[in-house]
Parts: structure tokens; sequence; C-alpha cells
């Protein structure tokens, strides 16, 4: 089923925004991280974490679940497909693991943070305030190139359905 013009620049416009948002918001997060991490004042590193807390609880996953779903929508909806072109493929598992990420690791570390921090005792570990925002930060980046180079051609099936639209179907030759 493809989408209407109107349909599909309505969700690409939706998808960009909810990308940017989210790249934007990771790099918010990687600021706050560095601050918490480099600082040598208890209140600032406090309200780092604490910023970044609500940042995570409250925008992060959202905006995460927006990219994916308008992303998926798109893919099914227009020439692309979600299975057809290695990008976006790859963009689709990227986008999937990035937010099954934020929940089950950058959520929590930055809990863990604020939770020790705020109990008077200093950061725990700066790997919880910064690996999350880099790893996150580094696929966002790696995700960008690839829709706008689109690299890697079509996948095996992406190959067999332009074959398949173009007449070009191959009957296979039953063995004797």
């Amino acid at each position: 089923m493809k989408l209407t013009r109107p349909a599909r620049r309505a969700s690409l416009v939706v998808h960009v925004t909810a990308s940017a948002g989210w790249l934007g918001l990771t790099l918010g997060l990687l600021a706050l991280g560095i601050t918490a991490t480099t600082t040598g004042s208890a209140v600032t590193v406090e309200a780092s974490v604490r910023t970044m807390k609500l940042f995570a609880d409250w925008l992060l996953l959202p905006l995460a679940l927006l990219t994916l779903l308008s992303g998926l929508l798109l893919s099914l909806g227009t020439q692309w497909g979600l299975a057809r072109h290695r990008w976006v493929w790859t963009k689709f598992w990227l986008t999937l693991a990035t937010t099954t990420a934020t929940v089950f690791a950058l959520r929590p570390g930055v809990n863990s943070a604020v939770a020790a921090v705020t109990a008077g005792g200093p950061l725990p570990d700066a790997g919880d305030v910064l690996f999350g925002p880099i790893v996150s930060l580094s696929a966002y980046v790696f995700m960008t190139v690839i829709s706008v180079l689109k690299p890697w051609g079509p996948t095996r099936r992406g190959r067999r359905l332009r074959a398949t639209s173009s007449g070009r179907t191959k009957i296979p030759t039953p063995v004797a």
C-alpha cells in the first residue's frame, strides 16, 4: 500500500523533525554528561544529571518511538520498502537498537547517577552519563549519512521484486 503524496510528505516531515530532535537531544545529553564528569562543583554535577534525567524521562523515549514509527510508516508506504534496500533495513535495525538501548541502558544509567548524586555522593561512574550519548550520537550520524547517500543497493528481496515488476521474471526449470 502506497501513501498518497500529502500523507508521504507529512510523514517525511514528522520523521525528519523527530529524528533531528532526537539527534539534538542526544547532543544536549552529551554536553550535560561532559559537564557532569569534568566539573569540580557538586552543585553543577547534580544540576547536570537531574537535567539529563528530565530529558531522558520526558523527551527521549517519545522522540525515539516517533522516529521509529514514522520511519516504519515511510518505508512501508513508499517505493523504498522496509526490506528492499540495505540502507533502509540498516536504519530500521539501528533505530530499533538505539531505542531499546535508551530504555534498558541510558535511562537506568542516568537514574543511578541521579540517585547517587542526590544522596550526597559523587558521580559513581562517568560511563553512566557519557557512554549512552556517545554511542547514540555515533549511530544517528551514521544513519543520517546513509539516508543522504543511500549506499549498498537493493537487498536480495529488492532485486527479486524489481525483476518481477519489470517483467523479467525467470520461471525455474524443473529438474528431471
